[in-house]
């Protein structure tokens, strides 16, 4: 999160909760400046005679060009989901300082950017290193194992509406308007995802939620976090990997690496069911993603080209209509297409 030139003014409600909490004692002795990078929460970095914290709000409408909404609920189970891996990985997290169930807002830890680098901006220059995505992929990996069949965890997550809302319809569900022949397909996917309780997901899992600090990746944004099926979560991550071959067209090779040691050290740590099966429905699910980044509700901002944007078409029908059953066999048919 990159804190915007001009400070911020919260509005009165928002500084009302931080000084029930003790966090700020009069407004006028703390900074706010407006940090940006999300589409679905109005974020502020805080800054007090004694502290540097982070306070976001969920926003019922996110700022997208399209017509997409969530329930604001979302902040009470990211700072769940957040707790929960305070307990399995303590530092892949930031820590919660408050969360405010009338204001749907919650405070936390801020990580300097000097100590914790954003993954995406990594990408994004080149600085694609396959021991950054393997701890990805192994601390996901240990999160859903811990995770798996709890019913304690579970009880925390009672129902996955707000995951369909700001994953399954906006992506899956959407992306079959303008492609109706796979329709059936897309729904299909959509539908079997959300059917899956087995673990708590984080449901977001995107280089720009991750930060490589001191002691490892950090995840940030866990806004659709519910009891679903790990193999999204996977599949989101791998998915943002196969996209920043078109960003970054020097660093396909190392993306290739990166995508390889993520899934390997993720599917690793399986072991609540077999990992042949979570690998073929992350493999099945990646294809719907892909697609989508391009043609769902969310695309991509640095995909504008139409023939970039027809390629990852091209590729992601053919897998669509064909599944793969393994994860490698998208990135085969994916360097298949760049070099056509």
């Amino acid at each position: 999160m990159n804190a915007n030139p001009a400070p911020a003014c919260p509005d009165a409600s928002l500084l009302a909760a931080l000084q029930r909490a003790g966090l700020v004692d009069e407004p006028g002795h703390a900074v706010f400046e407006a940090l940006s990078g999300g589409v679905s929460s109005d974020i502020w970095k805080v800054t007090t005679a004694t502290q540097s914290f982070c306070v976001k709000r969920a926003l019922a409408k996110l700022k997208v060009a399209a017509d997409w909404s969530a329930p604001v609920e979302r902040n009470r189970y990211e700072v769940a989901w957040m707790r929960v891996v305070r307990g399995i990985v303590p530092d892949a997290v930031p820590g919660i300082l408050l969360h405010d169930e009338d204001e749907m807002l919650c405070a936390m830890s801020y990580l300097d950017p000097a100590s914790h680098r954003l993954w995406k901006s990594e990408l994004r220059d080149g600085r694609a290193d396959p021991a950054d995505a393997a701890e990805v992929g192994r601390r996901l990996g240990r999160i859903h194992a811990a995770t798996a069949g709890d019913a304690q965890v579970a009880a925390l997550f009672p129902a996955n509406d707000i995951f369909h809302a700001i994953r399954l319809e906006p992506y899956l569900e959407a992306t079959a308007t303008k492609h109706p022949d796979l329709r059936d397909i897309l729904f299909g996917l959509s539908r079997r995802t959300g059917a899956e309780r087995l673990a708590m997901i984080h449901g977001d899992v995107s280089p720009k939620n991750i930060l490589l600090g001191p002691t490892g990746p950090v995840f940030l944004d866990a806004e659709c976090a519910c009891i679903g099926d790990p193999a999204f979560d996977l599949a989101f991550c791998l998915n943002h990997l196969l996209l920043k071959c078109l960003w970054t067209p020097a660093a396909r090779e190392s993306f290739h690496a990166c995508f390889s040691a993520l899934a390997a050290a993720y599917l690793e740590q399986v072991g609540w069911e077999a990992a042949a099966d979570l690998e073929q429905r992350a493999a099945s699910l990646l294809p719907g993603l892909f697609l989508a980044r391009v043609d769902g509700k969310s695309p991509v901002e640095y995909i504008y080209d139409e023939r970039d944007k027809e390629r990852v078409r091209c590729c992601a029908r053919a897998l669509l209509l064909k599944p793969p059953w393994r994860l490698a066999e998208v990135m085969s048919a994916w360097k298949e297409e760049l070099h056509s």
